[in-house]
């Protein structure tokens, strides 16, 4: 039996002096992600490289545009990626894969190689795997140790635990076992290190974890990035809402291949992963309309992924009317410029002695953290807000709370590790 909550008697890297506002940290600056050899990671360990060797522009990176700019956030050149997974598919050949199906640009994981190999020299096992017999604690105990390997070998300044591996279903209701996403972000706080969450899974939201982070004095941010479908909906729904016209209905479909849609094939995966697109409308236009999001796992679609909304709305007299939207995109590439943004934003915020929910991440998330808005423009306009204060001097750095927003208080299948 392990119900007692975790803690996470934190053993945090040596932090150097404050520097100056908007100077970047004198050191390297660890990405630690779980998930590592999955499409994402792989899509953003390449690109980083790639922006660093001039090789390609940095789009869809939000932290390279002027506001971003003397913010003191870490720059690409100096992030160094390791991680967990459970597969064992090097890099190198992953990115091969990704660019044989058109993720990649021909030809980048060849320019990049030495690169995906350093990174791939730095995961470590995954688990639990089948057979391990290992308890909660202990396995807390040794990812946090692989961390704390990776932070003092590598001589870095600081590291963030950023999860993006596949879907986990929710935890059942008195399950004796942390989910696998709460094992690794249990982990990241006991070395000492910030956390994303960028799945749907449990991470800290676990309530066996919530003591763990309130008391780690360590910034975490998030659930399940905004990349698509919940992208455009946290900007039609306010549109609604703001011209008063009524939603009767809304409804989606999501036909998607790879690693995400084999986990999202998984009636309880699914469920998790359409709880953020659910809650954006609710949060949007006040209560939830009529309508479900149906996710279909199509294996020939690799990491492209199409997406459908039908929205039903009455306008002036009642007459009714119909906006219907498609997206299609690559996933791993849509996600992988803001992994790389929220490694920057929440490293500097740990620089600047930031602690607990960071909501001025919204932006990046279908669930971010409460006491956040939850439409696409006021999460935008709190974000540039924060990179603000994050260039500030140390003693006008607050985590909270968000402007514009209303104080909702505060809420610190496949196995995670899985790749994506």
């Amino acid at each position: 039996m392990q119900e007692a909550a975790v803690s996470t008697s934190a053993t945090s890297p040596s932090t150097p002096s404050t520097p100056p506002p908007g100077t970047p940290p004198a050191g390297p600056v660890g990405v630690w992600l779980i998930g590592a050899r999955g499409s994402v990671a792989t899509t953003a360990v390449a690109g980083c490289a790639a922006i660093t060797a001039g090789l390609h522009a940095p789009t869809g990176m939000v932290t390279e545009t002027g506001p971003f700019m003397d913010r003191g956030l870490p720059t690409l050149s100096s992030l160094v990626f390791g991680g967990h997974d459970t597969t064992s598919c090097p890099l190198p050949k992953r990115a091969e894969e990704l660019a044989a199906g058109g993720v990649l640009p021909h030809g980048l994981p060849a320019a990049v190689r030495a690169e995906l190999a350093a990174a791939d020299a730095e995961i470590r096992p995954g688990g639990p795997q089948p057979g391990d017999t290992r308890t909660d604690e202990e396995l807390i105990d040794a990812f946090a140790a692989d961390i704390r390997d990776f932070v003092r070998h590598r001589g870095l300044a600081r590291a963030v635990v950023i999860n993006v591996a596949s879907t986990e279903p929710l935890p059942a209701d008195g399950a004796e076992r942390l989910p696998a996403s709460s094992l690794y972000a249990a982990a990241a706080l006991r070395a000492g290190c910030p956390y994303v969450n960028f799945s749907p899974s449990t991470g800290l939201h676990h309530p066996r974890l919530a003591d763990a982070a309130r008391t780690s004095g360590l910034p975490y941010a998030g659930r399940d990035g905004k990349t698509g479908q919940t992208l455009l909906r946290s900007v039609l729904g306010p549109m609604f809402a703001q011209r008063a016209l009524a939603v009767r209905a809304w409804s989606g479909t999501n036909l998607l291949g790879g690693g995400d849609g084999a986990a999202l094939a998984d009636p309880a995966a699914a469920a998790a992963k359409n709880a953020g697109k659910e809650r954006v409308l609710a949060d949007t236009l006040g209560s939830a309309p009529e309508g479900e999001v149906h996710i279909d796992d199509v294996p020939s679609l690799g990491d492209w992924k199409t997406a459908w909304d039908h929205i039903a709305f009455d306008g002036f007299l009642g007459t009714r009317m119909v906006l219907q939207t498609t997206w299609q995109g690559c996933d791993s590439a849509l996600a992988a410029p803001l992994v790389l943004d929220l490694a920057r934003l929440t490293s500097r915020a740990h620089e600047r002695g930031l602690s607990g929910p960071l909501p001025a991440l919204a932006f990046y998330f279908k669930d971010p953290d409460d006491g956040a808005p939850a439409a696409l423009g006021e999460q935008y306009a709190a974000l540039l807000d924060f990179a603000e204060r994050l260039g500030g001097s140390h003693g006008e750095v607050t985590a909270a709370p968000v402007p514009g927003t209303s104080d909702r208080g505060t809420v610190g299948g496949s196995s995670a590790g899985e790749s994506v």
